[in-house]
C-alpha cells in the first residue's frame, strides 16, 4: 500500500510539472523543474541549494543554482498556473492578504533592511513578501507573491542593479501590492466571493474600492483608530445594544471553537443595490474591555454568522505560510537576487499547492470509503464487489484536462449559526447608526 501510494504520489507530481511545462523552453529546464520540486518535496532537513542538489543526484549545486538565477524561464507565467491548479481544484470560496518576513544577514539581499516583521513580532534585519493566499472547504493555498522593495532600495540605482531589480519595478505600498495581485486573481476568473486581510491592508481605501468594484465582499481588519464615518469605530461601541451581542465561533482552533462575542453595526453608505457596508466587532469574552474591529463590504442577505465565518478564516494564510516553511522549504532559500527570490518562492507554493491537493484528494478516500463500508454492511456482497470495481487514483485529475472551466459563483460561505436563535439577516440584526 505504501510502495502504491508513493507511485501515486509521483504519478501526480510529474502531472503538475506537465502543466506548467509550456513555461520552460526545453527539456533541461523542465526536468530541473521536477527535480527542484521532488527536492521541496522530500524529507531534507534543509531545502537550500547544496541539499536540492543532493536529492537531485548532482556533486554541486551549480545546476540548481543556474535554475534558480541564469536559465531563461518566467517566474510570472509559472505563479499564472499556480493560480489556475489551485482554482481548478480547490476553487469555491475567499482570497486571504497577508505577508511574512524572512529574517536575513547582510545587506546584500534583494529588499532587506531593518523593518517591522510580523513573523518575528519585533524589528529586525529582514525581507518583507506579501502574500495572497486562497481558502475554501477543500484545503488552502498561496496563489501570489511579490517581494516588497523598501524605498530606500526602489531609490537606490547600484543596489537595484546589483539585485537584478528590473527597471520597471518601482516602490509600492504594501497594499498596493495586494491591490495588483487580487487584479490579476480577478482577471484571471478565480472563484472568489470575500476577501480579508489585516490592518495593513483593511485601512487602504483604494484596496477596499478595488475590492467593491469587482463585485467581491470583504471583511477587513482596522485599527481602534480607524474612521467611520466622522469618528473613529472605537467611539461606534456606544451604539452597540447589550442585546445585540452575539457569542458565535470563528471556526475550529487548536482547543475547540474559537469562542468570541459579537456584534454588527450597518453604515449608511452609497454602494451597488443589494449591498451594504458596515462595522463588525469582535469582543474577548475573558478580557470584555478587548475589540477587534472588522469593516465590512456584504451582501444585504448576509447573517452575522456568515460574517463571523469570513472573519475567523483569516488564520487560514498563518497555516499556508507554516505549512509552505516547515514542509516545502518557502523561507530557506539561499538567493540574493529579485529573479532568484521569486522563482524559488513560487515552486515552493507549486509545491504547497501540490500537497494541499494530495490531502483534499485523500480526504474524499476516507469519506468514500466509509461510504463504502456502509453501502456493504447495507447491501451485502454485490454491493461491495460494485464499489471496488472504480478506485479513485491519486493521479487522477492533475493533468492537463483538469485545467479550470467556468466557475459557480459564491454569494456567502458556510455558515454556523448561534445555539440561541436562528441567524437574521445583518440588515435588521441590528439598527443603523
Amino acid at each position: 500500500m505504501i510502495q502504491e501510494d508513493a507511485r501515486r504520489w509521483a504519478t501526480g507530481l510529474e502531472a503538475v510539472v506537465g502543466w506548467i511545462a509550456p513555461r520552460f523552453g526545453r527539456v533541461e529546464p523542465r526536468r530541473r523543474a521536477l527535480a527542484y520540486l521532488r527536492g521541496l518535496l522530500s524529507a531534507a532537513e534543509r531545502k537550500n541549494g547544496w541539499q536540492l542538489a543532493e536529492q537531485a543526484g548532482d556533486r554541486t549545486p551549480d545546476g540548481m543554482q543556474d535554475f534558480l538565477s541564469r536559465v531563461h524561464w518566467e517566474a510570472e507565467l509559472v505563479r499564472d498556473d499556480l493560480r489556475a491548479y489551485v482554482a481548478a481544484h480547490l476553487g469555491d470560496e475567499q482570497a486571504v492578504l497577508d505577508e511574512s518576513g524572512f529574517l536575513k544577514k547582510g545587506d546584500k539581499s534583494c529588499g532587506v533592511q531593518r523593518q517591522y516583521s510580523g513573523t518575528a513580532g519585533r524589528i529586525e534585519n529582514c525581507q518583507i513578501g506579501v502574500f495572497l493566499s486562497y481558502a475554501s472547504r477543500h484545503g488552502q493555498a498561496l496563489i501570489d507573491r511579490a517581494l516588497y522593495l523598501p524605498h530606500s532600495w526602489a531609490a537606490d540605482r547600484l543596489r537595484r542593479l546589483g539585485a537584478g531589480v528590473p527597471e520597471t519595478v518601482v516602490f509600492m505600498t504594501k497594499p498596493k501590492l495586494g491591490a495588483a495581485m487580487l487584479e490579476r486573481a480577478f482577471a484571471a476568473g478565480m472563484p472568489c466571493a470575500w476577501v480579508v486581510g489585516d490592518s495593513v491592508y483593511g485601512a487602504d481605501y483604494e484596496l477596499r474600492r478595488c475590492i467593491e468594484q469587482h463585485g467581491r465582499g470583504y471583511v477587513m481588519t482596522v485599527t481602534s483608530a480607524q474612521r467611520l464615518g466622522c469618528k473613529p469605530v472605537a467611539d461606534w461601541l456606544e451604539e452597540v445594544a447589550a442585546k445585540a451581542w452575539q457569542r458565535l465561533s470563528a471556526g475550529a482552533g487548536a482547543k475547540g471553537p474559537r469562542l468570541y462575542d459579537w456584534a454588527y453595526l450597518p453604515y449608511r453608505a452609497a454602494v451597488a443595490p443589494g449591498w451594504q457596508k458596515g462595522l463588525l466587532i469582535r469582543r474577548k469574552i475573558k478580557q470584555p474591555s478587548e475589540f477587534t474591529f472588522y469593516l465590512t463590504l456584504s451582501p444585504t442577505t448576509t447573517t452575522l454568522a456568515e460574517l463571523v465565518q469570513v472573519a475567523g478564516r483569516r488564520w487560514t494564510v498563518e497555516v499556508c505560510f507554516e505549512a509552505a516553511k516547515g514542509e516545502v522549504g518557502l523561507d530557506q532559500y539561499e538567493v540574493r537576487s529579485w529573479t532568484g527570490w521569486h522563482r524559488h518562492i513560487t515552486l515552493a507554493m507549486l509545491a504547497h499547492a501540490y500537497l494541499a491537493v494530495l490531502r483534499r484528494i485523500a480526504v474524499g478516500k476516507k469519506i468514500r470509503s466509509g461510504s463504502r463500508n456502509r453501502t456493504r454492511s447495507a447491501a451485502g456482497p454485490a454491493a461491495a464487489h460494485r464499489a471496488r470495481a472504480a478506485p479513485a487514483t491519486m493521479a487522477s485529475g492533475l493533468g492537463a484536462s483538469a485545467r479550470p472551466r467556468a466557475y459557480p459563483r459564491l454569494v456567502a460561505v458556510a455558515t454556523t449559526t448561534s445555539a440561541a436563535r436562528p441567524p437574521l439577516p445583518l440588515a435588521t440584526a441590528n439598527q443603523a447608526p
